[in-house]
């Protein structure tokens, strides 16, 4: 990639610090001190067993499994949210390769701003779904309970346009170009096939379950194949 395509680390910073305002999902830090961080590699490697526990705990689901899927989804979504809040609303894809996790939670760092601007990239949702879905293969590899590969692929997909949903409530003149790049996203890669989108607010049937409704207080979500 042409060195132009690269942002500066002060657009990154910006970009990162203005979709964070968006709340939830949306926050991933940048830069600050190294204390109680760790490279999400070392959590993809040891099974994302903490975080798949403490969600099996707090739900009181007894199927390991579900645990795995829950944290899985969340995490997705905080890869998903602030890098399409970024695309959209400053041309930028960030570079997601380094990221650190909180040793105590699922919150989420890059250490050192980086990213690549949109306009000259050949096509930035393929380069917005490499940046993600390389973190959640590796997720996936690491697993050390069984969880149907289509089930997390579909769990992406559900991240994916609960991402797309919440910016379009916050900012409805991107309905165009978000719509546009949610459909893209959901032709590319291990995407296909996950669910479609069913109407103008990008209301979403995935084909596949969460397996949320399996824990003793869950429910099956808006956009499960189950519900209705």
């Amino acid at each position: 990639m042409s060195a132009n395509a690269q942002a500066s680390p002060a657009d990154v910073t910006a970009a990162l610090h203005d979709v964070a305002a968006l709340g939830g999902f949306f926050v991933l830090r940048v830069g600050g001190g190294d204390a109680g961080r760790h490279p999400l590699g070392l959590s993809y490697s040891r099974g994302f067993t903490d975080l798949a526990e403490a969600v099996a705990h707090r739900h009181r689901a007894r199927e390991p499994r579900i645990g795995v899927s829950i944290a899985h989804l969340g995490h997705a979504a905080r890869l998903w949210s602030p890098a399409l809040a970024c695309v959209l609303l400053h041309g930028i894809v960030p570079d997601l390769s380094r990221l650190e996790r909180a040793d105590d939670g699922p919150a989420l760092r890059m250490p050192r701003p980086a990213g690549l601007r949109t306009g000259p990239l050949p096509s930035p949702a393929l380069a917005l779904y490499e940046q993600v879905t390389a973190h959640l293969e590796a997720l996936a590899q690491g697993l050390r309970v069984k969880v149907a590969p289509r089930l997390l692929d579909g769990n992406a997909a559900s991240a994916l346009v609960e991402a797309a949903r919440a910016l379009l409530t916050a900012h409805p003149a991107l309905r165009e170009p978000l719509t546009g790049l949610t459909t893209e996203l959901l032709n590319t890669g291990r995407l296909v096939g996950t669910g479609e989108i069913t109407g103008p607010d990008l209301t979403f049937r995935r084909r596949s379950c969460c397996l949320y409704y399996r824990a003793p207080n869950g429910s099956k979500c808006g956009d499960c194949c189950l519900a209705g």
